[in-house]
């Protein structure tokens, strides 16, 4: 199978996608979420496949939904006649077959377990992706995060709230500040953090142990605890996320930040949306991934 946003291998049991948007950082536009359905469909239908490793090509994981154009990948969901169809938007975000939710926990439900190996940037509609995922390892240097918390969006997949305990769930769902990678292993968001040069060492290994294993002792083991957090009301917390995502992007403010994009360009909205808390693109460099940091398929 061939995909246009993104790449599929198998090597000793182990199924590799591989998010292909480098030079936009892996920014999600259509036909993505379809594609990594399919792709992790396919390694779930190969049994071959005992282990789905998700990556990013170049200096990023992913770095959220492209709005670059003010959304307008996704106006045949979300708008009638040029305007925003608030029926229309939640209707398809909550849809199995057409939403990108439903399309990022495909990796959740894949009875094969899943790593994600994150490097560079992994925010937004990334990071939401990334941690449908088993497990997380990342760069030390990383940076991972909801921008979306202060100004056009909301929780989709809500794997933020019931990857950490109340308290700091409660302070990035409010403040959306940046995460290192080191930062967010310390909190448990993510399984572990390494430097940039071990991690695909460290993934691949990791990948291997659990190939090791019988296929239907790992499906077992996945299935008990994403059952326990399905019994904790995950589902219905889905379903509220990308309705409220649909409202936060048609606010006032959420209008204003996009006539600001499409205006002054997306660095001066996001500037002033970022500059109070220094981070994202507003960081110092030592607050940033390392851009010498890239991922080469191909390698």
């Amino acid at each position: 199978m061939s995909f246009e946003t993104l790449l599929y291998s198998v090597d000793d049991g182990i199924a590799t996608i591989t998010l292909n948007r480098p030079d936009s950082l892996n920014t999600i536009v259509p036909p993505m979420p379809d594609e990594l359905e399919a792709a992790v469909h396919e390694a779930i239908a190969d049994r071959a496949v005992k282990v789905i490793v998700l990556c990013g090509a170049g200096r990023a994981f992913c770095a959220g939904f492209d709005f670059g154009e003010g959304f307008h990948h996704w106006d045949e969901g979300l708008t009638t006649d040029g305007q925003w169809d608030p029926g229309k938007d939640f209707a398809v975000a909550t849809a199995q077959s057409l939403g990108p939710v439903p399309k990022f926990m495909s990796i959740w439900r894949s009875p094969k377990p899943v790593i994600a190996q994150v490097h560079g940037w992994c925010v937004g509609g990334g990071s939401d992706m990334a941690l449908c995922a088993d497990l997380v390892i990342a760069s030390e240097d990383a940076r991972i995060g909801t921008p979306y918390s202060r100004v056009w969006g909301c929780y989709l997949t809500g794997m933020w709230l019931y990857r950490l305990g109340l308290t700091k769930a409660k302070e990035l769902a409010l403040t959306g500040r940046a995460l290192s990678g080191r930062e967010a292993a310390e909190i448990e968001l993510i399984n572990h953090a390494v430097p940039f040069s071990e991690l695909e060492e460290t993934v691949r290994e990791q990948a291997a142990r659990l190939a090791s294993l019988p296929a239907s002792q790992l499906a077992a083991m996945k299935l008990i605890v994403n059952q326990a957090y399905e019994n904790m009301g995950l589902a219905s917390t889905q379903f509220l996320g990308p309705v409220l995502d649909g409202l936060m992007r048609n606010t006032p403010d959420a209008r204003q930040f996009v006539e600001t994009s499409e205006a002054d360009g997306v660095g001066a909205a996001i500037e002033r949306r970022d500059g109070p808390f220094g981070d994202y693109s507003q960081a110092p460099a030592s607050e940033k991934p390392d851009p010498g940091n890239v991922i080469d398929p191909s390698d």
